[in-house]
């Protein structure tokens, strides 16, 4: 084993996981985190020589696809009680005075639920979580309507096992960042996230850990734009689950914002980071209303829509696929990057919404992920469920005062160049020194990049409107 590996296992010890047990092809249905907590829950039950049949066993047992789901509720309706592994997201219901419980997978709303799962669980209210369920068909305890109509689905969720880690404790992470170099501090990072840290320049490690900017800092908008199989969706898919990935197809201002006629908040409001993946294929129904809805948001954090006002954290990524020749030094594109956007966007004044993405990651500089044994992690990295919930909470600390009291801005900084570049570094600096203790070169390679990133956005505003966006570069200076 690396000393890397050794270092991860000594420093996070039951926080440290073996990558490569969630690399098996068969598992892939479920989140990252979700198998890494498996896997390390049999491995520590059943020892290293036979977790991998038990487990096999396990998810052959319990999960069930979403193609069984009628199979599922006859078992359910005949044998009164089951247990299985699904996704539950639980709503508060003020009318009734109760819960109503959402099975994601099996696609079952509107279930009962104990109440002591509610009070032991209360991450069931914000985001749901994976987990083993006990169900029980419970006809009988349906609340019913003045007309005798049922109200709720007969089915009740008596029991729930939590598939992530109990412990979220943000100065663990800060704490163990005395103890590796910089350098090492980025092969932990791409480790974490499964990744093969021997196969990717320090450049690259740099540009593939900025797409994690939008989960540590509220309302950052990047775009993202290179070829396909370097890991985008699979990371945002992967590392957390606070996001929302959109993949193509109708966006409404309903599910984004606010639906009037359900009274209930968009994606938005109750998400870290909302992904557009595959953006040229995103179709906005009332485009108008939706690119000035996006465009505000973006500017003020702030979202209107019916008699809703609301604010939000909620960082934005913008994903496309573009064309790409190879080189010497790598890939660059051979597409202007307009054209990737959207007809939605291109129709209604790109640049204003491009104005408002705070930089731009050249995705074409990233290699392709191929074979597991290449391009995936080969040991220890920390465990997914942990880091996710670390970038959550990391999202509430403040780290600008950092780059104000250290760094000095030069160039035409207009409003929106200054916040961007401050966004970027923040973000960079949570995750890359969150215990604060940096020095020149470190601090040189993050402003390096969030300059770098606003610059490739002026750039293709000048290309868009040259009167109106003049060419400039922007520059700053240690203190």
């Amino acid at each position: 084993m690396s000393d890397i590996f050794n270092k991860v296992k000594s420093v996070f010890g039951d926080l440290a996981t073996d990558k490569r047990v969630a690399n098996r092809q068969e598992l892939f249905m479920l989140p990252r985190y979700v198998v890494e907590y498996l896997s390390s829950y049999f491995i520590e039950r059943y020892g290293e020589d036979k977790y991998s049949q038990k487990l096999s066993e396990f998810i052959s047992k319990f999960y069930h696809e979403a193609r069984e789901r009628d199979k599922v509720l006859s078992d359910l309706m005949q044998l009164g009680k089951i247990t299985i592994i699904d996704e539950v997201k639980v709503e508060t219901d003020v009318k009734l005075g109760t819960y109503r419980a959402h099975l994601q997978r099996l696609n079952l709303r509107d279930c009962m639920i104990d109440l002591n799962v509610v009070e032991k669980h209360e991450n069931l209210l914000i985001v749901g979580m994976w987990g083993l369920v006990d169900l029980t068909y419970a006809p009988e305890s349906v609340p019913i309507d003045k007309q005798g109509r049922p109200l709720m689905t007969p089915v009740l969720i008596t029991g729930f096992t939590p598939f992530q880690c109990s412990v979220t404790d943000v100065r663990l992470f800060q704490e163990a960042r005395d103890f590796f170099t910089f350098e090492e501090w980025l092969d932990v990072l791409m480790n974490t996230i499964g990744l093969n840290h021997e196969r990717y320049s320090l450049r690259q490690k740099l540009v593939f850990l900025t797409r994690l900017i939008p989960l540590v800092e509220g309302n950052v908008n990047l775009m993202e734009f290179g070829p396909k199989e370097t890991g985008k969706t699979y990371l945002y898919r992967n590392v957390s689950y606070y996001t929302r990935i959109f993949s193509g197809g109708n966006v409404s201002p309903a599910v984004l914002f606010y639906n009037i006629a359900r009274r209930s908040l968009g994606e938005l409001a109750i998400k870290d980071a909302v992904i557009f993946d595959e953006i040229t294929r995103v179709r906005f129904t009332n485009p108008s209303e939706m690119i000035g809805k996006l465009a505000d948001y973006m500017e003020s954090g702030h979202f209107e829509r019916g008699p809703r006002r609301d604010v939000s954290t909620c960082s934005l990524i913008f994903m496309g696929n573009i064309k790409v020749e190879a080189g010497e030094e790598g890939y660059t594109p051979v597409e202007e990057f307009t054209y990737v956007l959207p007809d939605d966007m291109r129709k209604h004044d790109p640049a204003k919404i491009i104005s408002r993405v705070h930089g731009l990651i050249p995705g074409w500089i990233l290699p392709k992920i191929s074979m597991t044994t290449l391009h995936l992690s080969r040991g220890y990295g920390i465990a997914s469920d942990y880091f996710c919930e670390v970038m959550h909470k990391i999202r509430m600390l403040n780290y600008q005062h950092i780059i104000d009291q250290e760094v000095e801005l030069i160039g035409d900084y207009k409003i929106r160049d200054e916040r961007a570049v401050k966004k970027i570094a923040t973000g960079l600096l949570k995750l890359l020194i969150p215990n604060g203790s940096f020095n020149r070169s470190e601090l040189k390679a993050i402003m390096n990049i969030a300059v770098e990133y606003r610059n490739r956005i002026n750039d293709w505003l000048h290309i868009l409107s040259p009167g109106e966006f003049p060419k400039k570069k922007l520059e700053y200076k240690i203190k």
